[in-house]
């Protein structure tokens, strides 16, 4: 290495972070959900679940949940215990707005086009 690449005064791997406070999500679409753990289990959901698709012993208003994710930090989660319930805050998925996998319920563009209805998915 040579002796110039020392004097820019930055460590190779080094992160430098601006002085301040970011807002997640700012101007984002969000609900509050009441949500309980009906079941005898915990249940974890992470931050990028889709949060319509979670486990069915989470007992909460599904319809208003499609789209939306948890509003917590990226690889974070929240932990529900069996008989808690809370008011979680949840913001809009963003970009193209599709959504594949979770449990399949909604399988592509979260307009309507190709949902699942999540008694057709159990057939």
């Amino acid at each position: 290495m040579s002796q110039s690449s020392s004097h820019s005064g930055f460590v190779p791997g080094e992160l430098r972070a601006q002085a301040g406070d970011i807002e997640l999500n700012a101007g984002r679409q969000t609900v509050a959900l009441d949500v309980a753990n009906t079941g005898d289990r915990p249940v974890q959901v992470g931050s990028h679940y889709h949060f319509y698709e979670v486990n069915d012993a989470l007992a909460f208003d599904r319809e208003a949940a499609k789209g939306f994710r948890l509003n917590i930090p990226s690889g974070t989660a929240v932990r529900f215990e069996p008989g808690q319930s809370r008011t979680v805050e949840l913001v809009a998925y963003a970009g193209t707005r599709t959504v594949y996998g979770f449990q399949g319920r909604v399988m592509g563009d979260l307009s309507g086009s190709s949902k699942i209805d999540s008694a057709d998915k159990d057939d």
